[in-house]
């Protein structure tokens, strides 16, 4: 019992230091990402600025067309009106999706 006191007592007085220690290797920044080129290759990388901005217009029409159909699936009272209109939704996604599969091919896919 006498020697568990001093044992008690130094393990009280290294736990700040062994905290401090832990609190200093986690503010240590992260490494920054490598760029989308670097790691899984471009996926605009072959494109001129023209075609880049073409591409970006498209992802962002599709966008607005599903924020559009979103909207009106929301505030559409008429229960079949609401499914055709998010079958509506489903078809243009599925669409979206098949294009891009097509420019885009997953490498373990052939």
């Amino acid at each position: 019992m006498k020697l568990s006191y001093p044992l008690i007592a130094i393990a009280l007085l290294l736990l700040p230091l062994s905290m401090t220690s832990f609190a200093a290797d986690q503010e240590k920044p992260a490494e920054p990402a490598a760029p989308a080129s670097t790691k899984h290759g471009s996926m605009m990388g072959n494109m001129s600025e023209e075609q880049q901005e073409q591409h970006l217009k498209a992802i962002q029409e599709q966008s607005l067309l599903m924020h559009d159909l979103s909207n009106q699936i929301l505030a559409e009272k008429d229960s079949a009106k609401k499914e055709q209109l998010k079958k509506q939704q489903r078809d243009l996604m599925k669409a979206y999706h098949a294009a891009m599969m097509q420019h885009h091919p997953r490498p373990d896919m052939h």
